[in-house]
């Protein structure tokens, strides 16, 4: 289940009639419990699920223990629901306790409480959303109305569709999705006194409609058209007469077409039922995002899940520009000319994001800058001053549509109560409608639109715009107002799409962008295309950019290929936030590893910075340069290379082939043929791949020397896989494997030799310290994409095991998700290492051998048991420790301070062995 629907059936359980034995089975089930878990929860068995020590209480198990109690003892129960035996021992999160009329509950961990009547419980409903397995933040958790009002509008939004499917095809998307734009303003104005009374669009509809809603639609139209006219108009326009109360709105947003989809009774119920809620609560940061959901059929199973929280955007804004200002802010103390000077300032900043969606980062911006605004205002003894600050200075470009005016229109609500906020209500009022015609949202291609028209340098025109405020086409003429902006910050969160998952048109905007500058750009991340847009932009006028990013374009082989590419144009790191995860609020979702990188052609005279997260907590360092790996070390660009710059032994590719899993036997499958046929025990070797290095598989495959073939064969079991194998390689529609047919035993490539060997698993996950590889028997047989060194030298291994070598992985190999990527060419090849004496490698190989004891001291446990960071063994650790300060002492004559310091040392050394092995390589050449 969503948060909506969590939110629905809370709701729902509050409106129905309190069942004292029923509550507690009837609360998990809202929260996503399958009722054969109910059922044993119900159980009065002795194996029942139920842990409760006390009577009448339902516990599961580390989720919750609820207690339906007697009348006024709810506090004194949750009080015995916290100190249970039970509550500790079966580790319940949370515990609740309530009587029918009132509501308590305790988050055990972190001490958070609830308390309200019961009939109210529902909104305190994200407090509770962990028990269905979403994790969340306290802003969202707060914001109980966002996620409400999401789930009724979309319930409107599909018996709408439902009865008019004509509003739900492409050729009127644009009218249903500008219909429910029309609709959020409504609710909000009705809530908020634009509209003059209570309730005056929801009591409108219910008294002047018919039950039977088969007028509804027209009732609605007339309203809309009302808003659509000015006064003097109106009895031209033949309105009727109860649309008087309703105000001139302009702005585009009920203008030309008032059609109305029509109105079922249970669609016209669910309308009224929404305006019902208190609009006033709607919060423009976050809403515009959930909306979203509700029109995009991709988006609507994650519905009310869509949010950037506003600690994840101010990570961008913050270091854009946002501190800049708060910092001249605090110099300007109560000096008036100085917060004159800068008030002027701050009513010249254009925000602009070309990938806005639904106005988040602007609204976020606009909101910020308002409240500098404000205590500019209050210090200058100038409290009531109407804001300088113009909506026209937020600029976006958005694909859809209806984001695209969900954008406008949280950016008018935002405007409207920082004006309550600031001024107060009546001024508000005063001065919120008739709204302004005039466009900032532009509804395009990012990748195709030139960006200077929209946010040209200041004074220029602007060529790209609608006629008013809801309406987007892209044939567009000149506006109307000045364009007098003067800084520009440019922002925002534009789509990631790695390579594999970018359609064809994702393709073609990327060569737009890059065939006339690169070759290797369909390499390159979607995201790229905006760095480079605004690098583009910033040749023009000056700006600063930071977006952010899959942290994918700061490491492998995006890298050398993009980056230079910035370089060359003037474009230059300022800032940039290291890898940190941007979850979205879906049940057991990860979220994406991302970076914000800040670029500029503007020679920063303030310190560039380099942020990074560990949990909430963000640490700020000065760097003299932030490279494309987002370091503090030179501009340099690590490239693949095909041998061992430190000279290190070569690392290859395991084995590959296509067999259709017929060469492959599983330790049952194994010890089954060669029990019945010991012959074949010559004929089989273990597998190594990552599986069986990291979780200790058993693997077992066919391996059959040419010179051997006929004797296999005589092995039914080996013949019938061998015929099998054929049959598939045949079936193949690729003339490779068909080629392999006639040889079934023949792996596709082979690289096997019969030595011990190191083998190096290609993933690993991000949470282990230290990267995964083992040394293996001659038998063995490493296969792809593992990598293997044919040389079991143990000084090898304590370079691989290094927390030295892992930073530089993680630094210059890329990721694959979250999960380190291992790349020979990339990762091991440029592997910087000093020249390393005999004394140094002795010291080396008893470290290692010190690892390789500590592990066997475990046996069985697997490298996933012994390396979860959690619970990794102490003697490991601690070899682990002792290995790294033997490596880095040979690096700098001590250990390491942080990764950072490894990473400035690796960038270092790679830069000066790179160009000793470019000179040697040119000096070649001059003696061939």
């Amino acid at each position: 289940m969503n948060a909506v629907e969590i939110e629905e059936a809370i709701s729902l359980l509050a409106e129905q009639e309190f069942d004292a034995k029923e509550f507690p089975y009837a609360f998990l089930e809202a929260f996503g419990n399958k009722k054969n878990i109910i059922k044993r929860l119900r159980s009065e068995k002795a194996d029942t699920s139920n842990k409760s020590d006390i009577d009448g209480a339902v516990l599961q198990r580390n989720n919750i223990h609820v207690l339906v109690c007697d009348t006024d003892k709810v506090s004194e129960s949750l009080t015995k629901l916290k100190e249970s035996a039970a509550t500790t021992k079966w580790k319940a999160k949370f515990v609740v306790a309530t009587d029918g009329k009132d509501f308590e509950a305790e988050d055990i961990q972190s001490g958070e409480t609830a308390a309200c009547a019961f009939n109210e419980f529902p909104d305190h409903f994200g407090f509770f959303l962990p028990l269905a397995g979403i994790s969340t933040v306290k802003q969202i958790r707060d914001s109980s109305f966002d996620i409400k009002a999401t789930g009724r509008l979309n319930k409107l939004y599909i018996e709408l569709i439902k009865d008019n499917p004509e509003w739900g095809s492409a050729k009127r998307r644009h009218d249903m999705n500008h219909f429910m734009a029309r609709l959020i303003f409504c609710f909000f104005a009705e809530d908020t006194d634009i509209f003059n009374g209570d309730d005056l669009f929801t009591q409108t509809i219910q008294k002047m409609s018919e039950r039977d809603s088969s007028n509804t639609h027209e009732i609605m139209s007339e309203v809309f058209r009302a808003m659509d006219t000015p006064f003097e108009d109106r009895n031209a326009a033949n309105l009727p007469r109860w649309t008087e109360k309703f105000p001139y709105v302009n702005g585009g947003l009920f203008s030309d077409d008032t059609d109305v989809p029509k109105f079922s009774k249970i669609a016209r119920s669910y309308l009224l039922h929404i305006g019902s809620l208190d609009w006033t609560k709607i919060n423009p940061d976050i809403f515009g995002s959930m909306i979203q959901a509700v029109t995009d059929e991709e988006e609507r199973g994650s519905l009310g899940l869509h949010y950037t929280s506003v600690p994840n955007i101010l990570k961008v804004l913050n270091p854009l520009f946002l501190d800049d200002l708060r910092e001249k802010l605090d110099e300007a103390s109560d000096n008036s000319r100085k917060l004159l000077n800068l008030r002027n300032r701050v009513a010249k900043i254009r925000v602009f994001d070309p990938a806005c969606g639904s106005g988040n980062f602007l609204v976020i911006s606009y909101k910020e800058m308002r409240a500098i605004e404000n205590e500019i205002n209050l210090r200058r003894g100038e409290p009531d001053r109407r804001t300088e600050i113009p909506l026209t200075n937020f600029r976006g470009i958005e694909l859809r549509d209806f984001p695209a005016e969900i954008a406008r229109l949280a950016l008018i609500i935002a405007e409207y109560q920082c004006d309550v906020v600031y001024r107060g209500q009546k001024e508000a009022l005063d001065e919120f409608l008739p709204l302004d015609a005039m466009n900032w949202i532009v509804c395009g291609n990012a990748l195709r639109l030139d960006w200077l028209s929209i946010c040209p340098p200041t004074g220029a025109g602007v060529k790209v715009t609608s006629d008013d405020l809801f309406e987007t086409p892209l044939e567009q003429a000149e506006i109307d107002f000045d364009n007098e902006g003067g800084e520009t910050y440019i922002c925002g969160n534009p789509p990631y799409l790695g390579t594999k998952k970018q359609k064809q048109e994702h393709k073609s905007d990327l060569k737009s962008v890059f065939e006339k500058h690169i070759n290797g750009w369909k390499s390159l991340d979607y995201v790229s295309g905006w760095f480079l847009k605004a690098a583009e932009y910033g040749r023009h006028t000056e700006t600063i950019t930071a977006f952010v990013s899959t942290n994918s374009i700061c490491q492998g082989q995006q890298v050398p290929i993009l980056w230079p590419l910035l370089q060359d144009i003037g474009q230059e790191i300022i800032f940039a936030h290291t890898g940190f995860k941007w979850a979205n609020l879906a049940s057991k979702n990860a979220g994406v590893t991302v970076a914000v990188i800040g670029i500029s052609r503007i020679k920063q005279a303030s310190k560039k910075i380099i942020y990074s997260s560990k949990g909430d907590t963000v640490t700020a360092s000065v760097a003299k340069n932030i490279n494309a790996y987002l370091v503090n070390a030179k501009n340099i660009f690590v490239r693949p290379s095909s041998t061992s710059l430190s000279g290190l032994a070569e690392m290859v590719s395991g084995d590959k082939m296509t067999d259709g899993g017929n060469l492959i036997f599983s330790y049952e499958e194994m010890n089954k043929l060669v029990s019945e046929f010991p012959e074949a025990t010559s004929f089989l070797g273990r597998l190594i791949g990552g599986q069986e290095l990291i979780k200790g598989i058993l693997r077992y495959g066919l391996i059959v020397p040419d010179e051997c073939l006929a004797i296999a064969k005589t092995i039914k079991p080996i013949n019938d896989r061998l015929d099998r194998v054929s049959k598939m390689r045949l079936a193949s529609t690729k003339k490779a494997t068909k080629d392999l047919a006639s040889t079934p035993h023949a792996f596709d490539e082979s690289r096997f030799e019969p030595v011990n060997k190191i083998v190096v698993a290609q993933l690993s996950s991000e949470t282990r310290d230290y990267y995964p590889c083992d040394i293996f028997s001659s038998v063995d047989i490493p296969m792809a994409p593992s990598l293997a060194i044919y040389d079991d030298s143990k000084w090898l291994l304590s370079l691989l095991v290094s927390r030295i070598h892992l930073t530089w992985i993680a630094a210059v190999c890329g990721k694959l998700e979250t999960r380190y990527r291992y790349s020979n060419v990339l990762g091991w090849n440029t592997f910087p290492v000093p020249k390393l004496t005999e004394k140094n490698i002795e010291d080396l190989v008893r470290c290692a051998e010190e690892i390789l004891l500590a592990r066997e001291s475990h046996y069985p446990a697997t490298i996933a048991d012994l390396y979860d960071p959690e619970t990794m063994p102490e003697n490991l650790r601690l070899a682990h420790e002792r290995n790294d300060e033997v490596l880095e002492r040979i690096y700098i004559g001590r250990k390491f301070k942080n990764d950072t310091e490894r990473l400035e040392k690796l960038f270092e050394l790679y830069t000066r062995m790179a160009a000793d092995n470019n000179e040697a390589r040119a000096s070649n050449k001059k003696v061939s």
